[in-house]
């Protein structure tokens, strides 16, 4: 027991103390260049300088919104996954999906969530002091995080529909928002989702595993107070840049021992030489609720909104269930782009939520067999097996 409690004590340090800044500043500097720069500074480095608008939603969450300027079609929004920010979308840099659409004369918004490192602040509530700033899922992401980010892009390019492309719970959040909000459908003309993620009934271990154990280890957390994971300047993310980017053993423990039994196995597209860079930007805050959110999704084998048990449903929705996202309502154009080797977006859970959706335009398997969860974003060669795809996607659907 005394063991236990000192693990729990160690877990608990890591998650919420803060390197100092000395401490930080001394990790960040064994990162390579493109590991340290944030989104502006790689989009100035890539040729394509970013303009930075902040968004402040209905519950007055403030984010923060990237435009790269183009003048072909209609907007495109990308919207990123868990944990992660709008770097995801450019950290691969001349390989990125940003930078091949900007130099495509693509008119760019890349979106952030809120409590990730762009998106940590609030009208009135501090992330660092209040508890409350951290009571979101994937439900408040769809429900006023997206809607204002399309608003805003809206209003300020007078266009009146976007096409986007998601990533994982990227696009969770456009079945969140257009089944609560169906006025939005016709505000976006398609959207293509990589890496669906709408069930995770199917998911194998260790993720299985994790979803089973989830309540215990969401208890776990609340009773020590810990409402957020992944802070840029957490010890945990510390150690994380340290170890991840020792040569070889680095690799071993961070992707092969601990990545890859999560997303799938594809060490072609995921190797060494990138993950000093990664490290730099992956994971950032997510709040513990979001990722018990989805693990209740896994539980209840149903796309549902926030558990809150018996009684708390009934003070919540006055029902002891939690209302059902209601897919049917889901009638803008949808594009599934989904991995055979993604533990994550199994190929089942994806039939599931196809066979929900109205209005499915195309189906499409990555033409690499080991795509995996992560590769739709990070994937070294996806300029050959994604970005085609993608092209043509928003050439078809103008």
């Amino acid at each position: 027991m005394a063991v236990y409690k000192i693990l729990i004590i160690l877990i608990f340090n890591c998650l919420t103390v803060y390197a100092s800044k000395q401490v930080t500043e001394s990790v960040n500097a064994l990162l390579p260049e493109d590991g340290r720069l944030n989104f502006t500074q790689l989009a100035i480095k890539y040729g394509h300088p970013a303009i930075e608008y902040e968004v402040i939603t209905e519950d007055g969450y403030i984010l923060k919104l990237f435009h790269i300027p183009g003048t072909k079609g209609r907007p495109v929004l990308l919207m990123h996954g868990i944990a992660d920010s709008a770097d995801t979308w450019i950290i691969r840099g001349n390989l990125s999906l940003a930078v091949s659409l900007a130099n495509s004369g693509y008119d760019l918004w890349i979106g952030n969530i809120r409590g990730n490192r762009y998106s940590r602040h609030h009208v009135s509530l501090n992330p660092d002091e209040d508890d409350a700033f951290w009571n979101f899922s994937f439900h408040e992401n769809g429900f006023y995080d997206l809607p204002a980010i399309i608003d805003t892009i809206l209003n300020k390019t007078g266009a009146d529909m976007l096409n986007a492309i998601a990533h994982s719970q990227g696009n969770t959040l456009f079945y969140v928002l257009c089944s609560t909000r169906p006025e939005y459908n016709s505000k976006i003309n398609v959207m293509m989702a990589l890496a669906p993620i709408c069930y995770l009934q199917n998911v194998p271990p260790p993720l299985s595993i994790l979803i089973q154990l989830s309540p215990s280890l969401y208890k776990l957390l609340s009773d020590f107070d810990i409402n957020e994971i992944g802070n840029h300047n957490s010890l945990l993310n510390t150690f994380e840049k340290i170890i991840c980017t020792r040569p070889k053993i680095g690799y071993a423990i961070c992707i092969e021992s601990i990545v890859f039994p999560i997303i799938g196995y594809d060490n072609e597209e995921l190797k060494p030489d990138f993950v000093p860079v990664l490290v730099g930007h992956f994971p950032t805050s997510a709040s513990t609720k979001g990722l018990y959110h989805f693990a209740q999704v896994g539980l209840r084998k149903t796309f549902a909104q926030f558990d809150y048990g018996n009684a708390g449903n009934l003070e919540k929705y006055n029902s002891t269930l939690p209302p059902v996202y209601d897919l049917n309502l889901v009638t803008t154009k949808i594009v599934l782009y989904v991995g055979l080797n993604d533990c994550i977006s199994t190929i089942a859970d994806v039939a599931i939520l196809r066979s929900q959706l109205r209005n499915v335009v195309r189906y499409i398997v990555s033409p690499r067999l080991e795509c995996n969860h992560l590769d739709h974003v990070w994937g070294e060669h996806m300029n050959n097996y994604l970005f085609p795809y993608i092209y043509d996607v928003l050439k078809s659907y103008k």
